[in-house]
């Protein structure tokens, strides 16, 4: 069922979701409250943009031309509705098509800023599929793999233009040797705990492309306190 919502804790924006399929997640706020964005950015892509929360995000953010890119296209049409629903069709341009066609669209190192928040699961014989379809293309590497995702940035990204991801923990060595073989540096992680005292499961990670070797921070936020209500650090990504 098609619903209209406020987008957590921002003033004025309105986000199109389907109960049915998927809602967007917290992973989506605290995305693009992560990435370093200066007045030097001027154009920014988000890959697998789903119904826009992370462009939406952004607007309140930077004056850069934003695009956002999804291969569904059910999903691609309620992004279309939140962005026509905010009147920011001039801010953030929607494409409907394969990342891996993205060639039809834009030239090699055109972005200052890269952002993902991709599938996490890897499709393999054990992989246990949702049968509604939309949901598996979000959480499974259906029609994108890290790999792909990482080879698309790399070549879109400007020279020292950034790229930043949200993922699960436990393929974060995988993701920080594929991050190098592309020629992106990983340079900030930020690890993200549910509550205090319990395990990460996801981390954010920045990286720049053809930057020197070495990472430069790692931290980590806590999502939750002892009783289940938003940390301060979360709530200020809502301001």
């Amino acid at each position: 069922m098609k619903v209209i919502n406020d987008l957590l804790g921002y003033k004025n924006l309105k986000i199109v979701q389907d109960t049915d399929w998927f809602s967007f997640s917290l992973d989506s706020v605290l995305l693009p409250n992560f990435v370093t964005l200066n007045k030097n950015v001027k154009k920014i892509l988000d890959i697998g943009t789903g119904n826009a929360p992370i462009p939406l995000i952004l607007s309140t953010k930077t004056d850069a031309e934003i695009y956002g890119i999804e291969i569904q296209k059910e999903v691609y049409e309620m992004a279309r509705e939140t962005i026509e629903l905010n009147s920011l069709e001039s801010k953030i341009k929607l494409i409907n098509d394969d990342v891996n066609e993205i060639d039809k669209y834009f030239k090699p190192e055109t972005f200052d800023v890269i952002l993902s928040n991709p599938p996490y699961f890897k499709l393999n014989g054990k992989s246990k599929l949702n049968e509604v379809n939309t949901k598996a293309i979000a959480r499974h590497e259906i029609s994108l793999t890290l790999d792909q995702l990482l080879t698309v940035s790399s070549k879109l990204l400007k020279n020292k233009g950034k790229f930043a991801m949200v993922h699960r923990v436990d393929r974060l060595t995988e993701i920080l040797s594929l991050m190098k073989e592309r020629n992106i540096e990983p340079k900030r992680i930020k690890f993200i705990f549910p509550k205090e005292n319990t395990t990460s499961n996801l981390f954010l990670v920045e990286g720049v492309k053809n930057a020197n070797s070495g990472i430069k921070t790692i931290n980590y936020i806590i999502v939750h306190t002892e009783n289940g209500k938003y940390t301060e650090e979360v709530m200020k990504c809502f301001e």
